[in-house]
């Protein structure tokens, strides 16, 4: 007979540490920033409003990242996929119906973070770019809740299959 171990939390729990572990990063990545190009480079050009409309629209593409890895990497149907908003949290979601590999499970919890934030806060450094730097703090911080549920799962080993929490951050554990 198959078990489930629980490892998740609940959303407001998940933001709330996300909230004060974002807030280190988010001041290394300010001070790296600063050290390289000065307080003039945080400087954002162009329309703000176009820059906040691009951090809104990052946010469901960080969703659909998600969901695109685990049908890639967990060879799995765009039905087994929902998306939507939990209200009470603020909190926007994607959620995978079906169990998965944790690798591909870790897959889609580590992308839309790497790619919507530390690859445009890489460029943001090379090119001194203000609007991606602001863009990629929004999106690091973002994925905080992504990166705590990979380390919820770090002991997690390769081959096990884990199913999706319905409601909270994390998954269960499929043990047989």
């Amino acid at each position: 007979m198959e078990t489930k171990r629980d490892l998740s939390i609940s959303m407001a729990q998940a933001n709330l540490i996300v909230l004060f572990l974002s807030i280190p990063v988010v001041i290394a990545q300010f001070a790296l920033f600063i050290l390289l190009h000065g307080t003039a480079g945080l400087q954002p050009t162009g329309n703000l409003a176009a820059l906040a409309a691009a951090v809104l629209v990052g946010v469901a593409i960080h969703e659909l990242i998600h969901g695109l890895s685990w049908v890639f990497f967990g060879n799995k149907s765009w039905r087994a996929v929902r998306f939507g908003f939990q209200w009470k949290t603020l909190t926007p979601y994607a959620h995978l119906t079906e169990p998965v590999e944790i690798n591909a499970y870790r897959w889609g919890g580590f992308l839309p973070g790497f790619l919507l934030g530390i690859v445009p806060y890489l460029l943001s450094l090379v090119l001194a770019n203000g609007n991606l730097f602001w863009f990629s703090v929004a999106h690091t911080s973002a994925a905080g809740g992504d990166w705590l549920v990979l380390w919820l799962l770090r002991k997690v080993q390769a081959g096990t299959q884990v199913e999706d929490h319905p409601t909270r951050a994390g998954c269960y554990v499929l043990e047989p």
